[in-house]
């Protein structure tokens, strides 16, 4: 069966300037199509244009040249249609985890009754039964990326853009939240484009990985299919050799 395209990048390029007259080129002619409900890992060091690609897909930055579209047409800023989780929290410190979760379906101005149904699921969706009445400061940092993961879903994006949202989490932690985003996954199937450096990480969570040059500007080096059943074992031997392969082809450090 033929994959439907989700999103679609055709020839993007991304300049900066810099002190207001340094040219910075931080992505070239990046073509990717990405697939309906696929899991798929941008992979590559810091300072490739990864982060740079996903905003662009995010609407929050501006191709100098190219496009990206979606089925509904091309994407020209931020929409309801992405859900975005960055690796900081962006948690308003103000509002306690119901109030976070809530918050893009009361600017909706969702009815009360049914916002709160909505908001109850996702909260228990992550885990957070019995921490709605819960401020920020209370949690642990994985339980602050549930908050800001179940904010995103709450809105019901067609897709979900995560940059390093785990890259600030201890190993243990980051571990737990790869089998946690895994689960939500597969129970609420969305799109989801997953940014991280982290070789292992991507291998766990990626139906594919689009491994991008280690320097300015960024462009797409390699793909790789990772044809492997879940739940998935980070000591399983396939994953181990994919991943000497593409440690290999890579600046990254395991």
């Amino acid at each position: 069966m033929e994959k439907l395209t989700k999103i679609e990048c055709n020839d993007i390029s991304k300049t900066f300037i810099q002190k207001g007259k340094v040219e910075v080129p931080v992505i070239k002619d990046v073509n990717l199509a990405v697939h309906e409900n696929e899991f798929l890992v941008i992979l590559g060091p810091g300072q490739c244009g990864k982060s740079t690609l996903l905003r662009i897909i995010a609407g929050l930055e501006v191709p100098d040249k190219g496009f990206v579209t979606m089925p509904d047409g091309p994407i020209v800023g931020p929409g309801p249609d992405r859900g975005l989780v960055f690796q900081g929290y962006m948690l308003f410190a103000w509002e306690t985890v119901f109030g976070n979760v809530e918050m893009g379906l009361k600017l909706r101005k969702v009815p009360k009754a049914e916002r709160r149904e909505i908001t109850m699921y996702y909260i228990n969706m992550v885990g957070l039964t019995g921490f709605e009445n819960h401020y920020p400061h209370e949690l642990s940092g994985g339980m602050k990326q549930r908050v800001g993961i179940a904010r995103a879903y709450a809105n019901s994006p067609s897709v979900m853009l995560m940059d390093e949202p785990f890259g600030q989490l201890d190993a243990q932690t980051r571990m737990f939240m790869q089998q946690e985003i895994t689960r939500i996954w597969e129970q609420e199937k969305r799109t989801i484009l997953f940014v991280t450096n982290n070789i292992d990480e991507a291998l766990f969570l990626g139906d594919r990985i689009i491994l991008m040059e280690g320097k300015l500007p960024g462009t797409i080096k390699e793909e790789f299919i990772v044809d492997m059943p879940r739940p998935r074992e980070h000591t399983d031997m396939a994953l181990l050799h994919m991943r000497e392969v593409i440690a290999d082809r890579t600046e990254l450090v395991l």
